[in-house]
């Protein structure tokens, strides 16, 4: 089964074919990361403007690499939410606009379920030749979702069965990786700024809170650290010191560092408390090789991890949406047919 996915809930303008969910035939994305560069974040009408000028030659795109054409396509899957709601538009409205024209079923797909679905990803290559583990993922599974704008824990027993166990209270990590990297006068965007500088720095010469709350949950708070880092860098620019590279990347070092702890130390104890078979890493964040490595040392053996196959699966893509969109079409086929989606901006 072949399933369109389109996704533009933010700046990336996205589309893919995916066949019976994991097997990528095409994922084509155009980022606006040079455009919001200039305003050091995205700007929601700047965004929306974009993902009207690119979104049919990207769909094009995704066909022609995909070698198929749209009456070959089974079903349509697009973000309905969350995001920005001005972008989420040109998706679903180009979603509802092919199903109704195709009369083919379309499935509103949650971002989040998407990221979470990016771990079942691969081309025919790397499904072929995955290095780690070469099985499908087995239930039960823990899945850690980082990004800007989100942070969760979920526990998974089947196929779109989610259960939440753990979130951020106040920021999302990747919300304090953008925010840090302002202000070590780091490009846009953040996260992997910040993780490159780390690359250079010293993570042990200034210490950080950790966000690591000991109140029985395995919920999360970021805004404590990225304002530790805030006044820090405020006292060190009073006493008339410069912010030098080695500086820079120290202190960038010094902030992943807390921020993994946290991260892992509340992810690993839920593993363990949930006795699950596999842990699974998601979102923007997942792209992070220290945290990949943190939680790898402090998995039990007998955990299979996964994070994405690609960079490109870590970001917003469409092949997480259409994977995602596969797998509730399936459990509830007669529930989706040519009809008309919401863009929701909370989902």
């Amino acid at each position: 089964m072949k399933i369109l996915g389109i996704e533009t809930s933010c700046d990336e303008t996205s589309c893919a074919v995916v066949e019976n969910g994991t097997h990528v035939l095409s994922n084509v994305i155009f980022s606006q990361i040079p455009l919001h560069a200039k305003t050091g974040g995205v700007v929601p009408e700047v965004a929306a403007r974009e993902h009207v000028v690119k979104i049919i030659p990207v769909l094009k795109k995704a066909l022609k690499d995909a070698k198929i054409s749209l009456n070959e396509i089974d079903a349509i899957a697009a973000t309905a939410g969350p995001g920005l709601l001005s972008s989420l538009l040109v998706g679903t409205v180009t979603a509802n606009t092919l199903a109704l024209f195709l009369n083919k079923p379309i499935v509103p797909v949650n971002h989040i379920e998407g990221h979470i679905y990016s771990n079942w990803l691969g081309t025919e290559d790397e499904i072929k030749h995955e290095t780690w583990n070469n099985s499908s993922p087995q239930f039960p599974i823990l899945v850690l979702t980082v990004s800007g704008g989100h942070n969760e824990i979920y526990l998974m027993r089947g196929h779109m069965d989610f259960k939440l166990i753990g979130e951020t209270r106040d920021d999302a990590a990747g919300e304090a990786f953008d925010k840090v990297a302002r202000l070590l006068g780091l490009p846009y965007p953040g996260g992997p700024s910040v993780m490159r500088a780390a690359m250079h720095g010293d993570k042990n010469r200034f210490k950080f809170p950790r966000a690591i709350m000991n109140d029985g949950t395995f919920d999360f708070s970021f805004s404590g650290i990225k304002t530790a880092v805030l006044y820090f860098i405020e006292k060190e620019k009073r006493a008339g010191r410069k912010l030098t590279r080695k500086f820079v990347c120290d202190t960038a070092a010094s902030f992943q560092e807390a921020v993994i702890d946290a991260l892992a130390v509340k992810f690993t104890t839920a593993v363990k408390k949930y006795n699950v078979k596999e842990a699974h890493l998601a979102g923007g964040v997942s792209a992070n090789i220290a945290l990949r490595e943190r939680i790898v040392k402090m998995l039990e053996t007998d955990v299979v991890f996964r994070y994405p196959k690609k960079i490109e699966y870590c970001t917003d893509n469409a092949a997480m949406i259409a994977s995602a969109g596969y797998f509730k079409y399936k459990l509830s086929p007669k529930k989706f047919r040519a009809d008309y989606i919401e863009a929701k901006a909370e989902f």
